[in-house]
Formats: structure tokens, sequence, C-alpha cells
């Protein structure tokens, strides 16, 4: 196995930014947490192949470290555990990494990067990246590390060279917290203060009025209509030029549809369809929006016109909806998972007068079981089917097919969902024992396959496994009520809980999004942040590591190589940082 390495000139502190994670075909495979990268930060990222014409998307850290990747054939097979409570051992002396979470400053002319060894010929284009940036205005700190401002990142690969730049997005709430000098717009985990200068009456007051919604699109790069965007869970989007890294327009959902923010991590047809979910407030209560947007532009000036909600979903609780950071979808369906992870609206709304950040508001609550939505998308159907399972948190999906009349959708799943309070930048730079007990607290992400059956009738039997599948060990059970419940099969052998569990999972989106798949790609976290990239064969349930000390990747991006059918034909890209260089790795 040989290692390449490509090297920015410039040694100043490196800070990782989120990760984040939507893939589309042919196009930006995209990803990351999203403002809720809950326990793990999402950065996003775009790799965008000029000699292919195709690019892709991908949920990465800010720091500036790629990893190119082939990939070794899988040595050993070994068994999983079915329902197997995931359980692991707690770590200690775990290095501190508060060099990696601090500010940095944009790097906007080019810069060439050192290149040592090679990578492969063909790969050429731009691999585009954001994550936050800036983690203080003034006197002014941000609390939690999905709060940073969005820092935009470009990397461009063409003819065994790479060239980088930076810069930070000029979103509205960038300029005002600079032209002020303190935070003046509130963020996921940090609640804006009123004015200094206003007087004792004044401040009072301006706790009773609404707060400004940000528009600090700090988490994913998606697209729309072939024009790209970086992206949060707000309802605000930012339009940007990908060549000079310049935000173009800001555009707000709520403007087109009826919702009040999206999720950053959409679906993509083969043509370029666009799907994703947002939800709705009302008198009536919350629904979970499932939206549409068409592929092409009609007029220039478009943006995401044309859009619109094919099913709305009413919310189990009317003032509680699920948090949700992604969903799956087939070439037929989307699976929504209502999971037990609440957003109390109360809370969020009344936050400023209480004094605390939005992020108060959600919480985990183990008392309510998880259920799966599964809608037509073309016809925009609710199925009938009431799918159920015990209690976990969801924040990824890895892909979702179509089976023998069922839907298999295989997730990365938390059984304690209250890993997004342990991202405080107050734990994360920690050193010693206190970050040692933060790291031991936190849950750990597994791999995991449910089986949902779409065609349950009156006449199934009670009690029986109503999964047609030979090759999995989910199960789908109907009980007296008519409930579907859904038991998992683990996606991993045993050697994963030595990896800290996965996250950030990524496929070949292009070629295996809705289909039958065998592998797929994500970060290992025997840190707080992820320190190993994993190849995971979901056939038979075995790892490939790579791994260094010191060195923090995120999460793999998968880039096909040129006529190629091979499901993992071809290489992976990472942001892989350390606290005092940038290096561009590849191995073969």
């Amino acid at each position: 196995m040989m290692a390449s390495h490509i090297v920015k000139p410039d040694t100043r502190n490196c800070k990782r930014p989120r990760e984040l994670e939507p893939q589309m075909p042919d196009s930006p495979q995209l990803s990351s947490l999203g403002k809720s990268d809950s326990s793990f930060l999402e950065s996003s990222g775009l790799f965008y192949k000029e000699s292919l014409e195709k690019d892709l998307n991908g949920d990465m850290s800010k720091e500036i470290n790629l990893m190119l990747s082939t990939y070794a054939k899988i040595l050993s097979t070994m068994e999983s555990t079915h329902q197997k409570k995931a359980t692991f051992g707690k770590r200690e002396r775990l290095p501190c990494i508060a060099p990696l979470l601090t500010t940095v400053e944009e790097t906007p002319q080019m810069v060439s990067a050192r290149v040592r060894g090679h990578f492969p010929k063909w790969l050429s284009g731009y691999l585009l990246r954001i994550g936050p940036g800036k983690f203080e205005f003034g006197k002014d700190k941000y609390n939690h590390w999905f709060d940073g401002m969005a820092l935009l990142h470009q990397f461009r690969i063409e003819k065994g060279t790479v060239t980088y730049r930076s810069k930070f997005l000029q979103s509205d709430t960038y300029k005002a917290n600079s032209v002020h000098d303190r935070i003046v717009i509130s963020e996921f985990g940090t609640l804006a203060l009123p004015d200094p200068c206003k007087n004792v009456f004044e401040r009072f007051m301006s706790k009773f009025e609404l707060p400004a919604i940000t528009d600090n699109t700090n988490v994913n790069y998606v697209r729309y209509k072939g024009d790209y965007y970086v992206s949060t869970e707000t309802n605000f989007m930012n339009k940007v030029d990908i060549k000079t890294l310049e935000k173009t327009e800001k555009v707000d959902w709520s403007k087109f549809i009826a919702v009040n923010g999206a999720t950053a991590h959409p679906h993509y047809d083969p043509d370029g369809t666009a799907y994703n979910m947002g939800n709705s407030y009302g008198l009536h209560g919350s629904c979970y929006n499932i939206i549409r947007v068409p592929p092409e532009n009609v007029d220039l000036g478009e943006t995401i016109h044309g859009a619109q909600v094919i099913c709305s979903i009413a919310s189990a609780e009317r003032m509680k909806p699920s948090y949700y950071h992604s969903f799956g979808m087939t070439r037929n369906y989307i699976i929504f998972i209502e999971q037990p992870l609440k957003m109390n609206l109360w809370k969020i709304v009344t936050s400023r007068i209480r004094g605390k950040a939005f992020s108060s508001g959600i919480s985990w609550e183990p008392q309510y079981n998880t259920r799966f939505h599964v809608v037509d998308k073309h016809t925009g159907q609710l199925l009938p089917g009431m799918y159920y399972s015990k209690p976990f948190v969801t924040f990824h999906q890895i892909n979702a097919f179509e089976d023998q009349g069922c839907v298999v959708i295989d997730l990365c799943c938390q059984d304690d969902g209250r890993s997004l309070e342990v991202y405080q930048l107050q734990n994360l730079r920690k050193a010693g024992e206190g970050l040692d007990q933060v790291y031991n607290s936190v849950g750990r992400s597994f791999p995991r396959r449910f089986v949902l059956p779409l065609h349950v009738s009156l006449n199934d039997p009670e009690g029986e496994n109503l999964s047609p599948l030979s090759y999995s060990s989910a199960s789908a059970v109907k009980q007296a009520d008519g409930k579907i419940w859904c038991s998992y099969e683990n996606l991993h052998p045993e050697d994963l809980e030595e990896e800290g569990g996965v996250e950030f999972p990524q496929i070949n989106y292009g070629q295996f999004s809705g289909k039958k798949y065998r592998f797929f790609y994500g970060c290992g976290f025997r840190h707080l942040v992820g320190d190993s990239l994993i190849k995971v064969d979901v056939v038979n349930k075995t790892l490939t590591i790579w791994r260094e000390d010191g060195f923090y990747p995120s999460e793999p991006v998968f880039v096909p190589a040129p006529g190629t059918s091979e499901e993992d034909g071809g290489v992976i890209l990472s942001a892989v940082i350390t606290p005092d260089q940038y290096c561009l790795s590849v191995l073969e």
C-alpha cells in the first residue's frame, strides 16, 4: 500500500468543519449532519469532475486535508449478531483536539499545494467543502460546534496539481455580526444577547421580539435545477458560484412553498429531480412535508420555482415534532423516520424570553418508540402501514431499496439520542480526564437494516415475521393492533465496536442509490471527531480500516473511476486534518 500527500504550505491552526451528506447521481454527492449534526459536525462538500462532467457531494470537515484512496479487497469474513445491544469499552487518555476548534483566516487567493507521491490521472475538477470557521465576534463567543460562521473551501485538482482557496460566506448574519462586532443573530446553541447600547427597558422588551432566523448556511452543498447552494436546516439557502466561491443570491424556501425550513440532505432522481423534507407549523399542529423540485430551470433567473409539497404527515404530538436530519429514498418511495428526539416548539419560541438557546428545546424522550412512514413519491400517497421499532435516533441514512414487496432501509443508529448536548465547544476543547468523560458519555452509531413489508393485509397472521428476505435477519411482525413491529439486523462485525462505531456514511450514489448494494464508507469514532476511515461490506459484514495517529479524517466521498462497472471501483476523498498541517493523502 502506497501513501501520497499533498500538503498546503500554510501551517496556520486548522479547524474541523462540519460534516454533511445528501447525494446525487452524476452530480454533487453532498452530505453532513446538519445544524444538528448531532454528535458530530458535518462539513459539506462537493466534487465537480470536469473531465467526466460529474460531481459528487459529501459531508466533510472544514480543514484542509484531502485524502484520495483506492480500496483494498476485504480480507476476512465475520458473523454479525442480530439485535445485539450496542456496547463499547471506555477510552482513556484521548489527545486534546482544542487546536482543531479555533477560528481560522480565509485564504481568498489561490495557493499551490506541495505534492508528494501521486494520485489518479483521471481525477480532475473541484472539491468543495463548507464548515464553521469563525467562533467569535468581538467579546462574544459561540457555544456550540454547529454555530460557527460558514467558511467555503475549494480544492482544484488538475494534471497532477492541486490549488486551494477559502472564503467566508457573506451571509446577512456574517455581515451583521461583523458590523456590530458582536453576535447579533442567534444560532443553534448560542443565544444572541440584547444590544448593550440600549437602555435597560429596551433590552428587556427586546426579549419579547421574534428572533431573527440565521442564514449562516454552514452544513452542506446541495444542487437544485443545476444550480449550487449552501444549506442548513432553516428556511434560508445561499446560492453560490462554485468557481469564485461568491454568494450570488439568498433564497427563502417559505417564499415558494409553505414550509419553515428544509434539511441539508436532499435526494436526487437520475433526471435531476430533487426531493427534500421540511416542517411546517400552524394552528392545527406540526407537519412533516415532502418536497419535490423539478430538474431544470425554465428561465435563467429561476431558483427553486416549481417546488411542490407532495405529501404532509401530521406529527404524533402537535407541539413536539420529531427532529430529523435526513430521510431515505428508493426508486418509488420516500421513507421518513419519526424518532423520539423531540423539538418542544413552546420552548424554542420562548427561548429568548427564557434566556436559552434554541438547542434547549430539543430533548431525547425514549418513552416513545420510533416510527417509519412510507410515501409513494410519484403520487404523494402515504402508505397505510404502521411500522414501529424500539426507540433509536438516526442522523444519516446509508441507502434504501426495494426487494420482493419490501422497502429495505439501512441507517446509522444510536440507542441514546442525547449526543447533540455533548457537542458544546467547551466539551470538545477539554483535555485529560474531562475529555475522556465527555467521550465516554456519548452514544455510538452502528449500521442497522430494517425491512418494511409494503403489502400487509388484514389476513396476514399475527406474531409471524412478514419479511420474505432470506438474506436478512431483520424481522417485521404484525401485532394484534395491526402495527408492524420491526427488529433490525446489524450490518457490521463486532470489530466495529472497537472503532467507536461509524458515521457519515457514503455510497457509490450515482450508480447504487435506491438499489441493492454491497459497500459503504464512513468515519470511525474512537474520539469525539472521526479518527479513521472505514469501508463496510454489508453482505459479508467485514471492515477495511485506514488510520494514522494524530490524523482526523472527515466523511469520505466516493468518486467512481471512469469506465468501471464495479461498485467499489474508484477512490475516496476525505479532508484529513492535524493540529499543524493540511495534507492531501492518496492510498493505493
